[in-house]
């Protein structure tokens, strides 16, 4: 009996999905060096790495930030499924996830707990540049039991200023506010829908201070409440004279006092380890409802249509199991944005689409052998090496090295007494021994640098 034969498989067209994103080679690298900096960073900051699942029941998923649902991705099987629905969903975000994992482990925990996450999410909306289904996100949080001491709130900004300090994006404005300044606000001039307010002021950027002024006073602000509220949010400055602008608006309020305390003490840290990087700016709402004290936004400097590339704030109630309440403050890095959007734009780009930094080249098919013992040595000491793909031509072999942008090329038994190794951007061929030979630090691994400077 003859063996069966597989079936014939019709060949498919291969179209893809938007909101996915699929870096290539060169454009990887960059990636991973943005993440290999965050989560330097992180750790230097004594933050410590987790991992969260991917997916979360749907009721919890639904039981924070806003109007998510349409959002949300249902996850369930093909087959054999109950009938009821997807019951769980891919998380949207980092922070409920998170939440989730604190009230799940808080026994095993030392508190207060510093965590990083570095992690994909997804989210159903709309594909625009920047903006995609699928992403990662880089999040730090501070979660306490009971009480969280604000000076954590004024730490989130110093360890972004140190990442960014360290990415190839040119300067950059990290602008916090405090949500019990304009909560306390709007109560002193007399507005009770502090909700609506703040998601409607929160436009400023996108429409304009006309229309949100319509819009405040279509919600029940008087023409006087919509243009303090303008008045307000029009009030940013890299030091402590906001206190004073506001106080010269003249509305008084317990909770707008504590606000602007609590933003005063942040600042103030700011002007001393991260001189010229964060600014006051009152018109910073947020849109999630589980902010409640400090909210950050961060912006590229001559980016600022980009919006935010990195987000967050305090939270006092997101996390709690009916006996104890876990505030927390945060901030999340959105690294899918901000690299679609640098990358998109040719602003970034990558030294080379390899993290070989030398090519071993091969004499004939007879000698392939000692060409690997080569690599192997290179490999041992950390260098990153690949064996030529095939015994061609000299020339042929540099011209591949060339075309991957690998800088060098190593030629076993080339010289009278060994191994010679060329730079083939300077055309220099010396002696070389793969148990010593060194290189300068940045060939050794691919560098990203900013293309626009």
């Amino acid at each position: 009996m003859s063996n069966p034969q597989p079936a014939t498989v019709a060949p498919s067209k291969v179209t893809p999905i938007s909101g996915f994103p699929e870096y290539l080679p060169a454009e990887r690298i960059v990636e991973q060096r943005f993440l290999d900096v965050i989560r330097e960073t992180f750790e230097l900051h004594g933050f410590s790495s987790i991992e969260t699942r991917a997916i979360e029941p749907v009721d919890r998923l639904l039981g924070k930030g806003g109007d998510t649902d349409k959002e949300i991705y249902g996850v369930s099987r093909l087959a054999g499924d109950d009938g009821d629905g997807a019951r769980w969903g891919l998380h949207f975000d980092l922070t409920v996830p998170f939440a989730r994992y604190v009230l799940e482990n808080s026994g095993k925990l030392d508190f207060p707990f510093r965590r990083y996450q570095i992690q994909k999410a997804w989210r159903g909306e709309r594909p625009q540049e920047g903006r995609y289904r699928e992403f990662t996100q880089a999040d730090i949080d501070v979660v306490d039991v009971g009480e969280l001491s604000s000076h954590f709130e004024a730490e989130m900004p110093l360890v972004i200023a140190d990442v960014f300090s360290r990415f190839p994006v040119g300067d950059f404005v990290i602008q916090v506010n405090n949500r019990k300044i304009p909560n306390g606000f709007y109560q002193g001039i007399g507005l009770t829908d502090v909700t609506t307010t703040l998601r409607i002021v929160d436009k400023l950027d996108r429409v304009g201070p006309e229309k949100v002024s319509a819009m405040l006073v279509e919600s029940g602000a008087t023409p006087e409440q919509a243009g303090m509220c303008l008045a307000l949010a029009a009030i940013r400055t890299d030091d402590l004279s906001f206190v004073d602008r506001v106080r010269e608006l003249g509305v008084t309020h317990p909770v707008l006092d504590e606000g602007l305390e609590s933003l005063a003490a942040v600042i103030r840290t700011a002007m001393s380890h991260a001189p010229g990087r964060v600014v006051a700016d009152l018109r910073i709402a947020r849109g999630l409802d589980y902010y409640t004290g400090t909210v950050y936004e961060t912006q590229i400097v001559g980016q600022e249509d980009w919006g935010s590339v990195c987000s967050g704030g305090r939270y006092d109630a997101l996390a709690s199991d009916g006996r104890n309440t876990y505030p927390g403050v945060g901030i999340s890095i959105g690294v899918s944005r901000l690299l679609g959007l640098l990358i998109g734009k040719g602003l970034v780009t990558a030294s080379r689409s390899t993290p070989a930094a030398v090519l071993v080249a091969v004499r004939d098919d007879g000698s392939r052998e000692e060409s690997v013992a080569v690599a192997a040595a290179l490999r041992a000491r950390g260098i990153a090496c690949e064996v030529a793909p095939s015994a061609a031509r000299f020339g042929k072999q540099i011209r591949y090295a060339e075309r991957r942008g690998i800088p060098y090329v190593w030629f076993p038994g080339a010289g009278d007494s060994g191994d010679e190794v060329k730079d083939i951007r300077t055309g220099e061929q010396v002696p070389a021994s793969a148990d010593s030979w060194v290189a300068p630090a940045e060939d050794l691994r691919p560098t990203v640098t900013r293309t626009d400077v």
